[in-house]
C-alpha cells in the first residue's frame, strides 16, 4: 500500500481538471466561426463537468486523509496538460482538448491501478467514471474533427 502515490494521483487529476476547465472556459469565450453555437455550448458542458470533477477529487482527497493542492501555482506546477491562449481556430481548440483528454485517459488508467493497489475501491470508481466520460468525449470530438 502506498498512500503517497495515491495522493499524488489525486493531485495530478485535480490539477489537470482545473487546467482543462480553465482552458474550456477560455475556448467557450473565444470560439468563432460557423460552428460557434455548437462548440460554445459543448465547451460550456465540458467546463461544467470539469468543475464538478475538481470538487469530487478534492473532497475525496480530504475524506481519505490527504491534502489536495489548491492554488493556481500548484495546479500549473502539477498538471501534465498545459495552458494555451484563446487565439486558436475552432478545430485547433477541439484537437487540443482531444489531445488533453487522450493524455488524461492514460493517466487515469495509472490512477485506477494505484487506487486498486491501495484497496481504495471508491477512489478507483471515481477515476473509472471519469475515464468512461472522457473516452466518450474523445470519440465525439474525433467525430467532429473527421
Amino acid at each position: 500500500m502506498n498512500e503517497r502515490k495515491l495522493y499524488e494521483a489525486l493531485n495530478l487529476h485535480l490539477a489537470n481538471w482545473n487546467i482543462i476547465g480553465s482552458k474550456l472556459r477560455q475556448f467557450h469565450w473565444f470560439v468563432k466561426g460557423p460552428d460557434f453555437f455548437t462548440l460554445h455550448e459543448k465547451f460550456e458542458e465540458l467546463y461544467n463537468e470539469a468543475t464538478s470533477y475538481v470538487d469530487e477529487i478534492a473532497e475525496r482527497h480530504l475524506s481519505i486523509g490527504g491534502t489536495p493542492i489548491s492554488t493556481l501555482r500548484e495546479f500549473i506546477d502539477n498538471a501534465s496538460i498545459e495552458e494555451v491562449d484563446g487565439n486558436l481556430h475552432a478545430k485547433e481548440m477541439v484537437a487540443n482538448v482531444t489531445d488533453d483528454f487522450t493524455l488524461m485517459t492514460e493517466e487515469l488508467n495509472d490512477a485506477i491501478f494505484i487506487a486498486e493497489e491501495n484497496n481504495d475501491h471508491v477512489t478507483a470508481d471515481l477515476f473509472i467514471s471519469m475515464k468512461a466520460s472522457v473516452e466518450k468525449h474523445i470519440w465525439m470530438l474525433k467525430a467532429y474533427l473527421s
